[in-house]
């Protein structure tokens, strides 16, 4: 690795900094370092597996496209954890010769060898000190619109409730894709209950997971339960990332007893609780049983509102920093992806004026966005719009094609429907199966091949499952 490697990688940490602020960058970027470029990729490092992650979920594309910046060469980036991450943070591990308790190698091994050796020691302090916390996703940050009014409101109605208030649903659970403010509300939650006759505690999945994996290595199991059931608020996000049986099995039993004791949960998730088809089915079911509220895509208008937001708050901090209107029409235009691809239109649109001293144009805009003008994402298809589509058009029900019946005029459709998932859906066979009615994965093996026989050699039969994707996709 040449220095001329390190002064762009100082470049790049430098862009990142303008761009995110100082704190973000502080939290997440000031221990990574850069380990090599070669072949097309730059590999980085930091300390920890929760860093890593963390990264990767919700930065890895901004930084690599400010490495892009400085090397349009580098197409792809890697991140890895340097070994420094298996060494003890706030407790000693036990000596050799005191053997782990089998429950704790157990479950070491269920939630993979991943976490084998790369799960620091954490106090149960340290465990539930909470994830960091962004000053900047508050409430008074939040842009209401179309699309999230509803997660708003019960986000809101769970803050404002007072200890010992009757709680209005238990568990709120948001879903959403990424960078639609998700995990604002979440964190605007924390904010608002600070100071309250509440306990709050915000928990990214993982760190629940490392906690919990954490206290099992080191004994103290106890102590992690009794203090998570004594919180009044728990909120957990990126639920989508909790791994391993042992582990699931306490957030179940936690989950239980905190809505048994009237304590508040609050959980977001990348998909509905029925898509979290590596959960328990207890777990699912308990997290369906609360209000469910997707926040859908950013509108036109709503994407205006939050570019006008983030572009008065980088003026109380960068006077003189000015983005006419057309330019702002443009980006919400054409920047349609997410609220992180919005905020980080703004932030090169600052880095270029306070780097370069021009003023903002449409002209560098369209220049500058060339990489956040995507192509609209293929609409998510459930299996649940599968078996309705397909249900509908051959006069059957629902519940026939979830049913055990084998008579020709559902085992058909049936087939359809589970041939439909396959290739429409990026559930396993395993998965599907499990949404048939709990059938195996050979038995949907077994229609989709079917299916793709018989379209092959009838052509109305083929044009036919054309039909159903085509209504499935528009």
């Amino acid at each position: 690795m040449t220095s001329m490697d390190q002064e762009r990688w100082q470049r790049v940490k430098s862009r990142l900094r303008v761009e995110l602020g100082d704190d973000v960058f502080t939290s997440w970027f000031a221990r990574m370092e850069l380990e090599a470029i070669e072949n097309g990729g730059v590999r980085l490092s930091v300390p920890t597996r929760f860093l890593r992650n963390w990264i990767q979920s919700h930065y890895s594309e901004r930084v690599l496209s400010n490495w892009q910046s400085e090397e349009p060469a580098i197409t792809r980036l890697e991140l890895s954890v340097r070994s420094a991450a298996i060494r003890p943070l706030a407790i000693k591990p036990k000596p050799p010769e005191a053997p782990l308790p089998q429950r704790a190698a157990h479950d070491t091994a269920q939630n993979g060898a991943g976490l084998r050796g790369s799960v620091p020691f954490m106090s149960v302090h340290e465990a539930l000190s909470g994830s960091p916390l962004d000053p900047r996703l508050a409430f008074e940050t939040f842009i209401v619109g179309r699309s999230n009014t509803l997660a708003h409101a019960a986000a809101k109605q769970v803050a404002t409730t007072r200890h010992g208030d009757a709680l209005m649903f238990n568990p709120l659970y948001v879903h959403a894709g990424v960078g639609l403010g998700k995990t604002h509300l979440l964190q605007a939650i924390t904010w608002a209950g600070n100071g309250s006759d509440r306990k709050l505690l915000y928990l990214t999945a993982e760190r629940f997971m490392y906690g919990f994996v954490s206290a099992l290595r080191s004994q103290t199991t106890l102590a992690f339960k009794e203090a998570v059931r004594a919180i009044d608020v728990l909120i957990i996000d990126d639920m989508q990332f909790l791994q391993g049986r042992s582990t699931q099995a306490e957030f179940c039993h936690t989950l239980n007893t905190l809505i048994d004791a009237g304590r508040q949960v609050v959980i977001a998730s990348d998909r509905p609780p029925a898509d979290l088809e590596s959960l328990d089915d207890r777990v699912r079911s308990r997290l369906a049983g609360g209000l469910v509220v997707e926040i859908g895509s950013l509108g036109e208008e709503l994407r205006l509102e939050i570019l006008k937001s983030r572009v008065a708050a980088a003026c109380s901090h960068h006077p003189g920093f000015e983005v006419p209107a057309p330019v702002l029409a443009f980006i919400a235009k054409s920047v349609t992806h997410n609220g992180r691809d919005l905020e980080g239109a703004v932030n090169r649109l600052l880095a270029h004026n306070k780097l370069t001293g021009q003023p903002v144009t449409l002209e560098m805009a369209e220049r500058e966005m060339r990489d956040l003008i995507r192509p609209a994402e293929p609409k998510r298809v459930r299996i649940e719009d599968i078996q309705r589509v397909v249900a509908r058009q051959y006069n059957v029900s629902r519940a026939d094609l979830l049913s055990s019946r084998r008579t020709a005029n559902v085992v058909r459709p049936r087939q359809v429907a589970m041939y439909l998932a396959k290739i429409l859906t990026l559930r396993s066979l395993p998965e599907i199966g499990r949404r048939f009615g709990g059938r195996d994965h050979t038995t949907v093996l077994h229609a989709v091949r079917k299916i793709e026989a018989l379209a092959g050699n009838d052509s109305a039969f083929a044009e036919e499952i054309e039909a159903l994707k085509r209504q499935l996709q528009d």
